[in-house]
C-alpha cells in the first residue's frame, strides 16, 4: 500500500512516478489512484499526515516532506531522499519571518511574542532549545498576511523567498531544511518481500530524478582527436568509444549535465566531431 501526497506535491510526484515507469491515473476529486502495477495499491493523503499513516501501518510506504516526519515525531524508516519539491529541486526552508520594519532582529527578540505557523511542534521545540518563551499558534493558511496585525512573527515554508519578499517580510532565521523523503513502515521494511518492492521503487524514483538533469550525447570523431575530446567532456563515467567502418574515425557516447551541453558542443565541433546528437533520458541507475 503506497501513500501519495495530495496537494502541492501531487503533480510533481505523479510526473516523477511516470518517468520511473509507473503510470498513475486518478479521476477528478478521487483519492484512490489506479497504478499499472498489480503489486501496488495506493491512496492520496496530505503530506502533513503521511508519516503518521505510514508509522501506524495503513501505508507500507509513502512520500512526504522530511519536515512532517519531524513535526509528527513519526517512527518510520527514511528509505531515501528525493530532491524535488512542488516547483523545483530546491529544498524547502522553514523560516522565522517578520515585517521588514519589525524591531525583531534575532530569535532572542521573540521572547513574549506571538508566532503563527503550521509547523507548531517543531517551532516550539526550536524555541525551547534557544531558551525563548513565545506563544506559538496553529495557522490554517495565508500565514504571511497575519503579521503584524494578528501575530508578531510567522514560521513559514519557502523555496525561493519570493513570496516572503512580496509580502514585505524579512527572514530572521531558518529553523528546518526539508526535502521529500520516501518513507516506510518499520514492520513492512522488516518483511523481505515488501522491502524488496520498496527498494525497487526507491531505485527507480532516484534514477528518474538523476535523469532530469542529465542528457545523453553521442558523436563521431577522428580517432586522432579522441584524447582531446575525452578531456573536454565531463563524463558521468569514461565515455564509450566504438570503432566505425572507417578506421580513422570512432563513435563516442556519454552522459553529461544538461547545463553544460551548450558549452561542450562548440568545443567538440572545434575538435573535429561530427554527427553530434543530444537526447533526453528517463532514468539513470547507478
Amino acid at each position: 500500500m503506497l501513500g501519495l501526497p495530495k496537494g502541492s506535491l501531487e503533480e510533481s510526484t505523479r510526473a516523477l512516478f511516470g518517468r520511473a515507469g509507473y503510470k498513475i491515473t486518478v479521476s477528478s476529486r478521487s483519492y484512490r489512484p489506479v497504478i499499472d502495477d498489480p503489486e501496488l495499491d495506493g491512496r492520496f493523503v496530505r503530506s502533513q499526515e503521511m508519516s503518521r499513516y505510514v508509522e501506524h501501518g495503513f501505508f507500507d510506504c509513502g512520500l512526504c516532506g522530511h519536515d512532517w516526519v519531524v513535526e509528527n515525531g513519526s517512527d518510520v524508516v527514511e528509505v531515501c531522499e528525493l530532491g524535488y519539491s512542488r516547483a523545483s529541486r530546491n529544498p524547502v526552508r522553514w523560516v522565522i519571518a517578520v515585517p521588514e520594519d519589525s524591531a525583531i532582529k534575532s530569535v532572542a527578540d521573540l521572547n513574549g511574542k506571538r508566532i503563527a505557523t503550521e509547523l507548531v511542534e517543531t517551532t516550539r521545540r526550536f524555541l525551547v532549545a534557544k531558551h525563548v518563551k513565545a506563544a506559538v499558534e496553529f495557522s490554517w493558511g495565508a500565514t504571511e498576511v497575519k503579521v503584524p496585525d494578528l501575530v508578531d512573527a510567522i514560521v513559514d515554508a519557502t523555496e525561493t523567498g519570493s513570496s516572503l519578499k512580496a509580502n514585505k517580510l524579512r527572514i530572521v532565521e531558518t529553523i528546518l531544511t526539508s526535502t521529500t523523503r520516501f518513507i516506510a513502515n518499520k514492520a513492512s521494511w522488516a518483511d523481505p518481500a515488501k522491502r524488496r518492492k520498496i527498494e525497487i521503487i526507491a531505485m527507480l524514483l532516484k534514477g528518474a530524478l538523476e535523469a532530469e538533469i542529465k542528457v545523453g550525447l553521442k558523436l563521431n570523431a577522428p580517432r586522432k582527436a579522441v584524447d582531446a575530446i575525452i578531456a573536454a567532456i565531463p563524463a558521468l563515467r569514461n565515455p564509450t568509444v566504438s570503432p566505425l567502418s572507417n578506421p580513422d574515425w570512432v563513435a563516442l557516447e556519454t552522459i553529461i549535465d544538461e547545463s553544460v551541453v551548450r558549452e561542450i558542443i562548440p568545443q567538440l565541433k572545434a575538435l573535429g566531431a561530427e554527427g553530434i546528437v543530444e537526447y533526453p533520458l528517463n532514468k539513470i541507475v547507478y
